[in-house]
């Protein structure tokens, strides 16, 4: 088993987890800043954090989560779950196998076979790998009757989808055979399309600043002349304007974004609005992408109980907002340098103490840090020098002493290198501080005024 170096393998990102598997463009990249000094690569980053790991015998592309890494996940998994919960989604499961004839139906087989694992040959049926989770997600609306009242129907998933990528073109997390999608799927009336995509792009936008992840632009991505793609232009034309107008109603300018509309990069079902964001390497790529389906609810009959007692059809939209876990959290570590927000660090506080005379009262601080949620690590081997330096070397969050002063004051020394703080606070502030950061998703801790002696 090795921790994955750095390799020359392309960039951070996938293109669009549902899209055609089209190259990606940069049309917004200053191809002159392209020699210009480079941040850390996750891989490189992913040495000293012991995220993921590597091993032949499972094979390239297909990363073991460590415990650190583990952690991270759990942690955006909570994220994309709440804000689901927030727009009124409701959580479903589906199984990762599903018969060739599922993705016959549903497009995927025609157009995207090359990019899937091969059939499975089981008791007669060939299975398949899923590429992705909206033909099982279709299923389970077809699975009820549905009135125009019910509707809009959302329904989430963080779920495992795979893509036959090729052995030169895997790059740790960035890019791989398995990917872990926080994904949602709207059927909706047509009427509601425009409201449900503006939830949608909001909660993206909502998603990308909790995680101090920069969006660059808002991508509308349109098809070309390409046989790629399925429906007629008339439909294409509807959508793509629908997702306009949703994108404008937005306020993009107030997010400090533009809408850019580019040819050729919508899925094959069609158009979608991409967030955009530029990794350390200079490559542009989606980090969350909203999408308009008239094609599948189609290929599966999916339709509603009109007000007039007829049956209509209803409309797709595929939504992600956190996006892949493996993406975001390549992208995580190398915007933050590897030294990660409180709330996603793995270790969030490395309590040490100077001396064995401070172990009791370290062990007591490390136990109430537990009991209030949080991530501690407690250092009493080696002198206090290497130990910091050993902290810092992780990229802990927060280094927190304890000498004989600070046990007699019942404080802590803390530093926090990400806010700067450097100073003593009392052990109910420490934990107070510690708490709401970690409760609230904040970046950086809210320290209060150092308690000098």
């Amino acid at each position: 088993m090795t921790i994955e170096p750095r390799s020359h393998a392309p960039g951070l990102l996938h293109t669009s987890v549902h899209g055609s598997g089209q190259t990606t463009k940069e049309p917004l990249v200053n191809h002159d800043d392209q020699d210009a000094a480079s941040g850390p690569d996750h891989r490189d980053l992913n040495h000293d954090l012991q995220i993921f790991a590597t091993d032949p015998m499972v094979g390239s592309g297909l990363p073991l989560w460590l415990p650190n890494g583990a952690m991270i996940r759990d942690e955006l998994e909570r994220l994309a779950q709440d804000i689901a919960q927030a727009d009124g989604c409701q959580g479903v499961h589906s199984p990762v196998l599903a018969k060739r004839s599922l993705f016959e139906r549903s497009g995927h087989w025609g157009k995207f076979s090359e990019d899937m694992f091969p059939p499975m040959r089981v008791g007669g049926d060939d299975l398949v790998l899923r590429p992705a989770n909206c033909p099982h997600h279709a299923l389970i609306y077809a699975a009820a009757r549905h009135s125009y009242r019910e509707l809009p129907i959302r329904f989430n998933e963080l779920a495992a989808m795979f893509r036959a990528e090729r052995s030169g073109v895997l790059a740790g997390l960035g890019r791989v055979r398995q990917i872990n999608l926080d994904d949602t799927h709207v059927f909706c009336r047509f009427d509601q399309v425009a409201d449900e995509v503006a939830r949608a792009l909001r909660s993206a936008l909502h998603a990308q600043e909790i995680l101090g992840l920069r969006v660059d632009y808002v991508r509308l991505s349109r098809r070309d002349a390409s046989p790629a793609f399925l429906g007629d232009t008339e439909q294409w034309q509807h959508a793509e304007q629908a997702l306009r107008e949703a994108a404008h109603a937005v306020e993009l300018a107030n997010h400090g974004l533009e809408l850019v509309e580019v040819d050729g990069e919508a899925a094959f079902y069609g158009p979608k609005l991409d967030l955009q964001v530029r990794d350390e390497q200079r490559h542009d790529d989606t980090i969350a992408t909203v999408q308009l389906d008239f094609n599948q609810p189609e290929r599966f009959g999916l339709t509603y109980d009109a007000a007039d007692g007829s049956r209509r059809p209803v409309l797709m939209i595929h939504r992600g907002t956190v996006g892949s876990m493996e993406r975001v959290v390549a992208a995580l570590l190398e915007r933050y340098r590897g030294r990660l927000p409180l709330w996603l660090a793995p270790v969030q506080v490395c309590v040490m103490p100077v001396g064995p005379a401070q172990d009791r009262a370290a062990r007591e601080l490390v136990d109430e840090l537990i009991a209030a949620g949080l991530r501690p690590r407690l250092e009493v081997d080696g002198s206090l020098g290497a130990r910091i330096r050993a902290s810092r070397h992780r990229r802990d969050s927060v280094m927190a002493v304890l000498g004989a002063a600070e046990v007699d004051r019942h404080q802590v020394q803390v530093t926090d290198i990400d806010s700067g703080f450097d100073g003593p606070i009392t052990r109910d502030q420490f934990l107070e501080a510690l708490a709401q950061s970690y409760r609230t998703r904040t970046t950086t801790v809210h320290w209060p005024e150092p308690q000098l002696a």
